[in-house]
This record gives structure tokens, C-alpha cells and sequence, in this order.
């Protein structure tokens, strides 16, 4: 078996088991920050879905998603990921600085805590369907939606309510990839039209 096989099969199927990862992630000690870096070592950084649900998580989870800088930071690692995607990357390249930011361990595991209860609601509906979606030419479509989010994101920090939309998007494109589920792909497609239309309308 090979690398890439054995750390696919390690890794996150639904999304209990991402909000699993992210309390298993290491803190420092000293200053009870965990990093993004911690966070990607649990969840596997060789897949596109895990690395789309990380910032769509992190934007979306309430107390870490509305700290000021978290979105774009966000933005950025979507960003990456996704472009390298496109360049159809086996193992996913992040710069050390992005993978140093870190957010109290408290505040993190208060945030999983609260989102437990959606996530096994949200698990229960997940299962592969309309295939087309989440795999070759679906994935690329995919790839741009979080592009075009990841553009976006960045003034959604002045658009209210917006990051939060784009955090759903992610994640719902994460999981459509993870469980082969194109209708959730299907449905996170419209959220992304939706939360780019309201970022146009409160700027303009």
C-alpha cells in the first residue's frame, strides 16, 4: 500500500470526525496556542477535501471564526490549495507562516464543543450521489467556487455575516468531496453564489 493510500484511509469521513481532529491537535504548553500547522498534521495535508474543511470549519465555528484576520488567513490557505489543485498537486505545499498562526486551545475546543450537535445532524444526510460532481471535471469546478470564494474574503470582513456564508460553502465542498456526495456539492455551489451576491450588494 502506499503513502498516499495509508494516509487517506487515516484520514477524517465526515465531519464529527474533523471537529475529532482538531481537539487531538497539540497546544503549546506555555502559551495554550494551537496552530494551523498542529491542526493540518491531524487532518492530513495530501487531500483536497480535509484542506478545504480546515478554513471552512475555522471561518464558520463561532468565537474563532469572527477573530479579526481569521478570514483572510483563511482565504489564503484556500487559495493555495486550490490553485495547486488545478496544477493537479499530489501533496499540498503551505508557507510556514501561514501554518505558525494559532488560536487559544479554549477557544478552539469551546467552538468544536458548540458545533458537535450540527455536525452529527449535518453527517446523517451525507452519502455518494450525482458522482459527476466530485470527481474530474466536477473537481475542477470545485477547485474554482473556492477560488472565487477565496478572492472574496477578504472584504467580507466589512460585509456582515458574509465570512460565515463562505465558511459554509467550504465546508460543504469538503464534504461533498469526502463522501462523493455531488448533491451537497450541488447545494454549496448556490450558497457560493449566494454569499458572493451579498458581498457584491453590501459593497456596492
Amino acid at each position: 500500500m502506499s503513502q498516499a493510500e495509508t494516509d487517506q484511509q487515516h484520514e477524517p469521513h465526515n465531519l464529527e470526525q474533523m471537529l475529532d481532529r482538531f481537539e487531538l491537535a497539540e497546544r503549546d504548553e506555555k502559551t495554550d496556542q494551537v496552530t494551523l500547522g498542529d491542526v493540518l498534521y491531524e487532518v492530513g495535508r495530501r487531500s483536497f477535501a480535509p484542506l478545504l474543511l480546515v478554513p471552512g470549519i475555522i471561518t464558520l465555528l463561532p468565537i474563532v471564526g469572527d477573530i479579526p484576520g481569521v478570514p483572510t488567513l483563511m482565504a489564503l490557505l484556500v487559495l493555495l490549495v486550490a490553485v495547486q489543485l488545478l496544477f493537479r498537486a499530489h501533496h499540498f505545499w503551505i508557507p510556514k507562516f501561514l501554518l505558525n498562526r494559532s488560536v487559544s486551545k479554549h477557544k478552539l475546543d469551546k467552538a468544536v464543543n458548540w458545533s458537535r450537535r450540527p455536525a452529527r445532524f449535518l453527517d446523517k444526510f451525507l452519502k455518494p450521489r450525482l458522482a459527476f460532481l466530485t470527481h474530474g471535471p466536477g473537481i475542477v469546478a470545485v477547485a474554482l467556487a473556492c477560488i472565487a470564494i477565496a478572492l472574496a474574503m477578504p472584504p467580507m470582513e466589512v460585509v456582515p455575516f458574509t465570512a460565515n456564508g463562505a465558511g459554509l460553502a467550504l465546508t460543504l465542498f469538503g464534504l461533498s468531496l469526502m463522501a462523493h456526495d455531488g448533491l451537497l456539492a450541488a447545494v454549496a455551489f448556490v450558497m457560493t453564489f449566494a454569499t458572493l451576491l451579498f458581498v457584491y450588494l453590501g459593497l456596492f
